[in-house]
């Protein structure tokens, strides 16, 4: 009899159940006499008992050999010593217990012909077989039926839409605390800018021309305690004070006080009469970065207070041609918010509802706004101010000493600097042509050929910094000096004289 036939046997007598591919046992009335219980005597009850020992020894063997999964990844069967020494009696007469012996969960399951099922035989204390897992799997991958595909319900066009609205208003949300905090900024600004208005002349006699310039300036509180109206030289320039007029948010109208400038910087201030109204927060521009968001507001084309939103597009521009107007001391920021004819003197805020600096200037080719517009930083605007303020003039810082228009950074190597060793200082500078005799710079040892690569404290871009850094410096203190001679680094201190 081959051994698969003889292992379904012996199953079939002990009660298990059978299922695996190639195991078919024959009906109860095929087994044969060796598995029987027809005889009564004890050598026939001998026989059988052993025939039935050794079954359950085939059992343990075909169990590991085929490889059956337990209900669970361990089995627990009596050991082979049990089956060896369990008489045939206790088998004979004693039921098989599905319920004691965890069968009860193979005995339901369906066993089909030619497919190994997920079930194997029940456990039993005394033997533990672990089940490989990837045959585990695939028992239970061939056993699965596939899954039914649920058809998807066809989305409308008005359900798409709607989708979408729900999606803009959750992105929206984000955008929108932007927007209140630019309504809140020009909400809180809006009583500090001040519209203005200049009627101008030009020419005499019967080729004068009269006009009107509109403007705009912030209500800044100085270091004398009273408030003046901060705005552009050129905007006011050539017009009496009688004939400037000034108007609130409100619609008040006024005319300033007192009228100071300085054309070197294109800075102005008028000093208003006893009104009720707020100054504004003054920032600080150094702290200003590339990229940060800014507010404009002033008057262009004459339509006051209005409102514009941009961000910083740069620092540090100088040099710039603004018309006829000569600039001496330049150091613009570039911004994109739209600054038009009007909006010059008004204030650029940032969106702590700081003024960083004043609206001056635009560059164009068509006379309105076209995404390039500069400014004067606060801190220049109110160092001139004051200065103003206390002396009626800027005082102008004077070093003596011509300056090499054409050096820029690219050229510090040439002339022995190395600025990867300190790239946070030395991020440029400035060469000496000439030094004045008896000058500030001749007292301060400088000479032909030094490089300038700091002044004050701050690093020297190029020239026109330096120039600008030299002429808002305040006179009569020493101002510490960073100088490359040859190569080597040199440190002095000078003190600054008024230009005028």
């Amino acid at each position: 009899m081959p051994l698969a036939k003889i292992v379904a046997v012996a199953i079939r007598c002990s009660g298990y159940p059978l299922a695996g591919p190639g195991f078919d046992y024959p009906p109860p009335s095929d087994l044969p006499d060796c598995f029987k219980m027809q005889g009564s005597s004890p050598r026939q009850q001998r026989h059988a008992a052993r025939a039935r020992r050794w079954t359950h020894l085939g059992i343990l063997g075909a169990t590991f050999l085929t490889g059956w999964p337990g209900s669970g990844a361990s089995t627990s069967t009596a050991s082979a010593q049990e089956f060896a020494g369990t008489s045939s009696q206790q088998y004979v007469d004693r039921p098989v217990d599905y319920e004691r012996r965890g069968g009860a969960d193979f005995r339901g399951a369906p066993i089909l012909r030619g497919e190994r099922s997920s079930a194997g035989p029940p456990a039993r204390a005394g033997m533990s077989t672990t089940l490989d897992p990837a045959t585990r799997d695939q028992s239970l991958t061939r056993s699965r039926r596939p899954a039914l595909e649920v058809p998807r319900r066809r989305i409308s066009l008005a359900e798409q839409r709607e989708q979408m609205f729900q999606e803009l208003e959750a992105e929206f949300a984000t955008f929108d605390r932007l927007g209140s905090l630019v309504r809140r900024v020009a909400t809180l600004v809006k009583p500090s800018v001040i519209h203005i208005e200049a009627h101008k002349t030009e020419g005499s006699g019967s080729k004068s021309q009269s006009y009107d310039e509109a403007g705009s300036g912030v209500i800044y509180r100085g270091a004398d305690g009273a408030d003046w109206v901060l705005t552009n030289r050129h905007v006011i320039h050539g017009a009496a004070p009688g004939q400037i007029l000034l108007r609130d948010w409100l619609g008040n109208e006024f005319a300033p006080v007192k009228v100071l400038t300085d054309a070197s910087t294109d800075v102005a201030i008028m000093k208003l009469p006893t009104v009720d109204l707020p100054p504004a927060k003054i920032g600080d521009s150094d702290r200003v970065q590339i990229g940060d968001f800014c507010i404009a507001i002033g008057s262009p084309f004459g339509l006051s207070h209005s409102v514009t939103f941009g961000i910083l597009s740069a620092k540090g521009r100088r040099d710039l041609t603004l018309g006829e107007q000569k600039i001496d001391l330049q150091d613009f920021f570039q911004t994109d918010a739209a600054i038009n004819p009007g909006n010059s003197g008004g204030p650029l805020l940032s969106l702590r509802g700081e003024v960083v600096a004043i609206n001056t200037a635009i560059a164009s080719s068509s006379g309105g706004s076209e995404g390039i517009g500069f400014a004067i930083p606060i801190n220049m605007a109110r160092q001139v101010a004051d200065q103003l303020i206390q002396f009626g003039r800027l005082r102008r810082g004077y070093l003596g000493v011509t300056l090499d228009p054409e050096f820029t950074a690219a050229d510090l190597a040439a002339v022995g600097v190395d600025r990867t060793k300190k790239p946070e200082l030395i991020r440029g500078g400035a060469l000496v042509k000439n030094v004045r005799e008896s000058s500030p710079a001749a007292l301060a040892n400088l000479r032909r050929g030094d490089v300038i690569v700091q002044f004050g404290g701050r690093s020297i871009d190029d020239d026109d910094h330096l120039v600008a850094q030299v002429g808002l410096t305040p006179v009569g203190k020493p101002v510490r000096m960073v100088v490359y001679r040859s190569g080597a680094e040199y440190e002095t201190f000078v003190t600054l004289i008024d230009l005028n």
